[in-house]
């Protein structure tokens, strides 16, 4: 099964690679267009993989809460980050948005060209103060520009069912920008693991709240309030895994 499994990954990898190079060399072209238009080029790589992945390695999704997602007022998204995966499942499940990211993972070639023309918010984690600064500014920028944003409060990713410290600029940027906010919890990391080669089949399940009001709300009780929820909805992501082995023929 895990030589299978191997091949499988193998071949996403191989398809994954070589749209990824075409992408960041010919997205370089949409570089006098505005973000709108890069951005449009661009996202079609993230919707490959995520047919590709599926085709190759099995790996599917089903989300729990879409009716959720309005439309008309860009929102800002705090999300559980397990995997590479949610990072490219995003571009598909919501509006147009930037991501929160490590200053330096621009630098890496091809993967780094291309995110940069989705103009992220790249911060210096060693920065302190003025990381959170520049995502308070910057986000509120975007949110009022209509354009998503999305934050991953957990800073890094972590393993299935464990959660990790919730940072405060995540809800620093939601106290200030007085936008929708909307908590995202799944289960990608049991299908694509962090720093993992292989991807195993199966379905991810991505469960999304109800636009939060944070008007009246401060950054801490934002906080507790995504703690709260991400540790609720870890729970029913592990019951629904461990009900979907159970119920798997012998």
């Amino acid at each position: 099964m895990k030589i299978i499994w191997f091949t499988r990954s193998a071949l996403f990898a191989i398809g994954q690679i070589t749209t990824l190079i075409f992408f960041s060399i010919f997205g370089q072209l949409t570089r006098p267009f505005s973000f709108a238009t890069r951005y449009h080029f661009m996202h079609y790589w993230a919707r490959f993989c995520l047919v590709w992945v599926r085709l190759t390695c099995g790996v599917k999704y089903r989300i729990h809460g879409a009716e959720n997602i309005n439309t008309d007022t860009a929102g800002l998204i705090l999300a559980r980050h397990e995997s590479a995966w949610e990072t490219l499942a995003f571009q598909a499940i919501f509006p147009r948005q930037a991501y929160v990211l490590k200053r330096e993972l621009l630098k890496i070639p091809f993967f780094g060209w291309g995110m940069a023309l989705l103009n992220p918010i790249a911060i210096d984690r060693g920065a302190g103060r003025k990381a959170l600064n520049q995502l308070v500014k910057e986000g509120s920028e975007r949110l009022n520009q209509g354009d998503w944003v999305v934050v991953f409060p957990e800073g890094t990713r972590m393993p299935p069912g464990e959660l990790g410290k919730i940072n405060i600029g995540g809800a620093m940027l939601a106290a200030k920008a007085k936008k929708p906010v909307y908590l995202v919890a799944h289960n990608a990391g049991e299908f694509w693991p962090k720093n993992s080669f292989i991807k195993q089949p199966g379905t991810i399940d991505v469960y999304i709240s109800q636009p939060l009001d944070v008007a009246e709300m401060s950054a801490s009780e934002i906080n507790k309030k995504v703690e709260n929820w991400l540790s609720q909805h870890l729970e029913s992501v592990q019951a629904t895994g461990a009900k979907e082995e159970t119920n798997q023929p012998q």
